[in-house]
């Protein structure tokens, strides 16, 4: 196959040109958009980082060390009766007093009595 120089003299139809890289207009500009909500995204967040690092670090310059004592101590007080206090005291009977009974001096049947030191024999 020869190649015929009026073949490439011979004028041709419309070609239609491929799309450009960049695409349509439209497309273009929705690209624009998506890069700058991306880019202002960061810088937010960035900025908020900054913000709560801040924040931080202030809380802890004003935190009280957990080893010194936010109250000086005081002697504490003995207990107080509400109940008392009001003039409202519930009537009680009085204690019994304990009393020795008999069966506390009489030794038991089940054990022996006590042997006496005389018989023991001498060191």
């Amino acid at each position: 196959m020869a190649l015929d120089p009026r073949d490439l003299l011979r004028p041709r139809g419309p070609v239609s040109e491929p799309a450009p890289l960049a695409g349509t207009r439209s497309e273009r500009i929705q690209r624009l958009q998506i890069g700058l909500f991306g880019i202002g995204a960061m810088v937010m967040l960035v900025g908020l980082a900054d913000v709560v690092i801040s924040r931080a670090q202030l809380t802890e310059a004003e935190a009280v060390p957990e080893a010194a004592p936010t109250v000086e101590a005081t002697e504490s007080t003995a207990p107080r009766d509400p109940l008392a206090d009001a003039g409202v005291v519930p009537e009680l009977p009085p204690e019994p007093t304990a009393t020795p009974s008999q069966s506390a001096t009489q030794p038991t049947q089940d054990v022996p009595p006590p042997a006496s030191r005389t018989d023991a024999p001498a060191e």
